[in-house]
């Protein structure tokens, strides 16, 4: 097995097709079936209800302490602090609506849905539909090009054409977007708002238009009415300012560690499940705290292997799976969290290279690379 949890960045290089091993190797997909029979005897994917029912409980005791300071300190710039924490406790809340959409809260498909939908609009202030549209293609195919909408360019360049292809502004920000990545996650959260709104609006069949856009706009317009009736003008953008752009670094700095700087998949690749998802896919180490900052994903190995696998059976599928990689050959990804920013921001920063200067000359470009 080879752990590469000292790693800069990776260096597994470009994931290729599939192809056959030496004789005696042992066949992926079925050593991923012997896999998920492990785990499932070993009762694994079994629902947890008692620990999400204690999160749930644990959250709704945060926000209501959070609206209870809000009311309690009026006209005050502590109310930044409150602000702050806001942006924690929805970051905290839609780790649980991303939990739902894997089925990993309830045994139901619908209930989890239905669980999923509330959290997500009604909490959040994010479409669930969206979210599920576009991280169910995320996981069909992750870090592969055309197919991962995570690695789409939006802002930041994940790869070097997405990075060649920027002009002016854009270009200078993509050279220097590894140095810019956190400043950039401050304006994350209203992205999400944003994308995932225009996405119910949106030409076609969108499943639950109605529902969502009523629950959003209603909680749009108590959410925003009561902090500009309770605070001054100034104060008010602020404590929005402040709430969302905690919620969209949190949310960044979660997701981001997951998959940047791991292999990119070409568009025509074919790799059996096991992996493709093992390749492309990073954990963080930490334990327990690691898996409460991060909503599991720090298991994201685990996480992509058996996706409606419950938060706190992930720490004992780590243990199966590093061992199966270790019998097949398969690298297993795992480092810290402070390494993977660093793996992230020289990773962004190499790809960003490939956004041309426009004041460059060709010509001398030309001989720098001889």
């Amino acid at each position: 097995m080879a752990d590469t949890s000292s790693a800069g960045i990776s260096t597994l290089g470009t994931v290729r097709s599939t192809s056959p091993r030496s004789a005696g190797a042992p066949n992926l997909t079925q050593s991923y079936t012997a896999l998920s029979r492990v785990v499932r005897e070993t009762g694994l994917l079994q629902r947890a209800r008692w620990f999400y029912l204690t999160v749930v409980a644990i959250l709704v005791l945060a926000l209501g302490g959070a609206v209870t300071g809000f009311v309690l300190l009026g006209d005050s710039w502590f109310q930044l602090l409150i602000a702050g924490s806001l942006g924690l406790i929805f970051t905290q809340f839609a780790f649980l609506a991303h939990e739902a959409s894997h089925r990993q809260v309830l045994e139901s498909g619908p209930a989890n849905d239905r669980v999923g939908r509330i959290i997500a609009t009604a909490v959040v202030g994010i479409s669930y539909q969206w979210w599920m549209t576009k991280h169910s293609r995320h996981h069909a195919n992750p870090n592969k090009m055309g197919k991962d909408p995570d690695i789409e360019f939006d802002t930041i360049s994940f790869t070097e054409d997405s990075a060649a292809k920027q002009r002016g502004i854009m270009a200078w920000v993509t050279r220097r977007q590894g140095y810019l990545f956190f400043p950039l996650l401050t304006f994350e959260g209203i992205n999400l708002h944003y994308t995932s709104i225009r996405s119910l609006f949106s030409r076609g069949v969108v499943k639950g238009r109605a529902l969502e856009l009523s629950i959003i706009a209603a909680r749009l317009v108590l959410y925003i009415g009561v902090i500009f009736w309770v605070l001054p003008l100034g104060m008010a953008f602020a404590f929005l300012g402040v709430q969302l752009a905690v919620f969209g670094v949190y949310m960044g700095a979660s997701f981001a560690p997951n998959h940047k700087g791991m292999p990119i998949v070409p568009e025509g690749a074919k790799l059996d499940f096991f992996s493709k998802q093992v390749l492309t896919s990073r954990n963080i180490s930490g334990g327990w705290w690691a898996s409460i900052l991060m909503g599991g994903l720090n298991y994201q190995v685990e996480h992509h292997l058996f996706p409606n696998m419950p938060r706190p059976h992930l720490a004992r599928a780590r243990e199966i799976v590093r061992g199966h990689c270790a019998t097949v050959d398969v690298p297993y990804t795992e480092t810290t969290l402070v390494r993977s920013y660093g793996i992230v921001i020289r990773y962004l920063n190499r790809v960003g290279l490939a956004a041309r200067d426009p004041f460059d000359c060709p010509m001398v470009a030309q001989f720098r690379r001889v």
